[in-house]
């Protein structure tokens, strides 16, 4: 059980400015229901140029409520200029602090508030901006907004990057790309462990892979790389044949009745398969 702050309890109770602003000046949409947190967030300026409203609605845990709900009262009464400098620690220092796995809903109120300021200045609704390459696919981040997190926040683990931006919360076939970029930013000052490096350097491209090599690199990566997400939401996956370059699996628990199995298998389970074993795989599942 996390603990949270009695103002998080607060704000997560009694949220405040939750609604919707009729002309709103500036509007930011960022996260997804795919990915379980999505917030809206309008403000309207008056004829100073400053806040003088500001209102919310969000589908998320209670973290991201109260962020949420936090973020508008820190903004009202400030100018764009100012309210563009808050950044997802002070949004956090203003609930007196939340816990580490609940970051990201700290950075998803920033992002929001730099994207209704952005619609303010351009007129564009892009949501958030999808600057860089992708580096979770899981949750559309990319290396810059891994970058960014990272040095704001002085994060030296795959784990806390997770937890700041959620990358690398899904199948994990990121981590080796997440533990990269930590260790070109922190140096020695990195924590990573080595197995989050080993998949993608076990794997020579220039060696030819024997059968038995192969059903061995499926195995590691299904372990690995994909299992223990499903694993954690009561699900499983198990390898029921190889035959050439068809793979045979079969969805147990909780994952064998989601609606999502058919997208898990595709672009979960055989992508991460693709990108470590051969890009000739093609997954099947077997029905009960």
């Amino acid at each position: 059980m996390w603990d949270y702050t009695e103002k998080v309890k607060d704000h997560f109770f009694n949220p405040r400015n939750v609604g919707v602003i009729e002309d709103p000046a500036g509007v930011g949409e960022v996260g997804s229901l795919a990915c379980g947190d999505a917030l809206k967030l309008m403000f309207k300026l008056d004829r100073g140029g400053r806040i003088s409203e500001a209102k919310f609605q969000t589908f998320g845990c209670g973290s991201a409520i109260a962020a949420a709900s936090a973020l508008t009262e820190m903004i009202i009464g400030k100018t764009l200029e100012e309210a563009e400098k808050i950044t997802n620690n002070d949004i956090a220092d203003y609930l007196g602090g939340l816990p580490e796995q609940k970051m990201h809903c700290s950075v998803m109120g920033r992002e929001a508030l730099e994207a209704a300021i952005e619609n303010y200045r351009t007129g564009r609704r892009t949501g958030r901006r999808l600057e860089g390459a992708v580096i979770c696919t899981c949750f559309g981040v990319t290396d810059q907004e891994i970058r960014r997190v990272i040095k704001e926040n002085d994060l030296r683990t795959v784990e806390q990057v997770t937890n700041y931006c959620k990358a690398g919360g899904g199948c994990q076939g990121c981590h080796p790309d997440i533990a990269a970029i930590i260790r070109e930013i922190q140096g020695d000052k990195a924590q990573i462990d080595g197995a989050e490096l080993t998949l993608k350097a076990s794997r020579d491209p220039n060696k030819p892979l024997t059968n038995l090599m192969r059903i061995q690199l499926i195995n590691r990566v299904l372990d690995q790389q994909i299992r223990p997400a499903l694993q954690a939401d009561g699900g499983d996956l198990e390898l029921i044949d190889v035959i050439g370059d068809r793979v045979v699996v079969s969805f147990r628990g909780m994952c064998a009745q989601c609606q999502a199995a058919e997208f898990t298998m595709a672009e979960v389970v055989q992508a991460r398969l693709r990108e470590f074993v051969s890009e000739e795989l093609v997954v099947e599942e077997q029905k009960p």
